[in-house]
């Protein structure tokens, strides 16, 4: 959650919250609750969705693509394109910068131009500091990956596979085709603008939508895996890595996917179902190369070039560590129970666990003399239960806490001033639930101000790259990471292992750390 919540942005987030006035009766309040951190996620990422029926044939690419180098082509769509970039910047964190990390996927990039169906083709391939694992394209030859997604592949044939099905949208103009669908695109626009209303979160949704970053169809979908795993093999890369990494983007929702978790739509990868359809269809196109073992992987390279990687959230936006929050910035931390999986984002810290609970953090700028339970009963909340509002204390700082009901729902809120800025926990929970106080008082009894000790002690991660030493198992490597739970597990979705694979001497994996 970004520090830099205060003045007007963070009152139209607070009144994103719960549902008021006529949003009452135009939306489900747990949709709307969850609404900045799900469904504009949803709208964001490149689409991997497998049609029932799938067809190999007539997947070829454009001989006329839309790229940077000919704007005159198609001056509106590429133009658009480019008038974006500075705004997905924003949405994602940023640009990432690493000389070598850069050299590395540059690289790689060159080596599929060279193949691909028209050489002369100009890409701006973006490095996203963002953890989420994502691809994208936009017309005009702009490409981006995220660093979260250079942290789970295991070598340059993985990479590569991602690239080239992206460049595989912009030559078969997939983004132009996508413009062409204006009642889709107004209809999603619609959509944006009812659930988010007018906030920040709402105009990056829109943008996405707007620009179709990855919304592309199922048949499109195929067919850039298609023409990718093509220009892999013809660059001398391994055809299968592209069904590998597939492999291990399943593998990722299933560990993301904690037992308790339902609510998908928090994590981008809800929009990647990877079918055995899917990959099975990948290995086919890979085995038109020979079989497995046919090209190269490039691994050493790859891992050399993400040494140092960093891994999860900045120190911006704070930390999640396992079932704990912490923000440096803000000087303080909260935690939730165990089950829960927290997801952070700049406008916001929401978690989902078991029986549909739902709960989030944010900040709000108030005025100091504005009493906690004035401003409860201010009219943001739907549903307000007058009698339950309290003022309190927690751990030391002022609060007030109150209940809402509305539409099957139940909602307590919990309202908190710390260090001159007022913090809120807003836990949500179906009417038949009998867990919400539970929950809720956990949460909001954790919530604490941090020490000077602990704030300086709080680093980011990296993912480091180690060479297996004689005596080493999967379980003493694991055991070395900091900062994450679930360790062995992660370990193997990192190096793509499988439950029964071990390590030898002289290996070189992947860890996680904060040195």
């Amino acid at each position: 959650m970004d520090a830099r919540f205060s003045g007007p942005c963070a009152e139209t987030r607070k009144e994103a919250v719960l549902p008021t006035g006529t949003d009452r009766v135009r939306r489900k309040p747990l949709a709307r609750f969850l609404a900045l951190a799900g469904f504009a996620m949803a709208l964001a990422s490149c689409q991997m969705f497998t049609p029932p029926d799938v067809q190999e044939s007539g997947f070829q690419p454009s001989n006329k693509p839309i790229t940077v180098d000919n704007v005159a082509a198609n001056s509106k769509l590429a133009e658009m394109a480019k008038a974006q970039h500075p705004r997905i910047l924003a949405t994602y964190g940023g640009e990432y910068s690493d000389p070598k990390l850069e050299r590395m996927v540059a690289k790689v990039v060159g080596s599929l131009t060279v193949v691909s169906a028209n050489p002369t083709q100009t890409y701006r391939i973006t490095i996203l500091n963002s953890p989420n694992v994502n691809a994208f394209a936009l017309p005009g030859g702009y490409l981006y990956i995220t660093r979260g997604l250079l942290a789970l592949a295991n070598d340059s044939a993985e990479l590569a596979a991602v690239i080239a099905h992206e460049m595989g949208h912009v030559t078969a103009n997939h983004g132009l085709q996508r413009q062409q669908l204006e009642a889709e695109e107004g209809f999603a626009t619609k959509v944006v603008s009812d659930v988010l209303g007018d906030s920040p979160t709402a105009k990056a949704a829109l943008i996405r939508g707007k620009l179709r970053l990855a919304q592309f169809s199922r048949n499109q979908e195929l067919e850039a895996d298609g023409i990718g795993i093509k220009s892999i093999g013809e660059a001398g890369f391994d055809p299968f890595a592209a069904g590998r990494f597939l492999q291990s983007m399943s593998a990722y929702t299933d560990f993301r996917s904690i037992s308790g978790a339902t609510d998908a739509s928090l994590d981008f990868l809800a929009t990647h179902p990877n079918t055995p359809q899917r990959i099975d269809l990948a290995q086919r196109h890979a085995r038109q190369f020979g079989a497995p073992g046919v090209g190269t992987r490039d691994r050493d390279a790859f891992l050399a070039g993400i040494d140092g990687l960093l891994y999860g959230d900045t120190p911006e936006e704070g930390y999640v560590r396992g079932e704990t929050f912490l923000h440096p910035g803000l000087g303080v931390s909260f935690s939730v129970p165990d089950g829960f999986i927290i997801d952070n984002s700049a406008a916001a810290v929401t978690a989902t666990g078991p029986g549909d609970i739902a709960i989030r953090f944010d900040g709000v700028s108030i005025d100091k003399s504005r009493s906690l339970t004035d401003y409860i009963r201010s009219g943001w909340v739907a549903g307000l239960d007058e009698s339950s509002v309290r003022q309190e204390t927690i751990n030391g700082n002022e609060a007030a806490t109150a209940h809402a009901s509305a539409e099957g729902w139940q909602f307590d809120i919990a309202v908190i001033r710390a260090g001159g800025q007022v913090y809120r926990l807003l836990t949500a929970a179906p009417s038949a639930s009998t867990s919400l106080d539970a929950v809720a008082r956990s949460v909001s009894g954790s919530f604490r101000i941090l020490s000077a000790t602990e704030k300086a002690a709080l680093k980011p991660l990296h993912i480091r790259v180690v060479t297996v030493r004689p005596g080493q198992t999967m379980g003493s490597l694991a055991a070395q990471m900091v900062g994450v739970d679930r360790k062995l597990d992660l370990f193997r979705v990192l190096n793509a292992m499988s439950p029964g694979a071990a390590v030898s001497a002289g290996d070189k994996v992947k860890i996680i750390t904060d040195k």
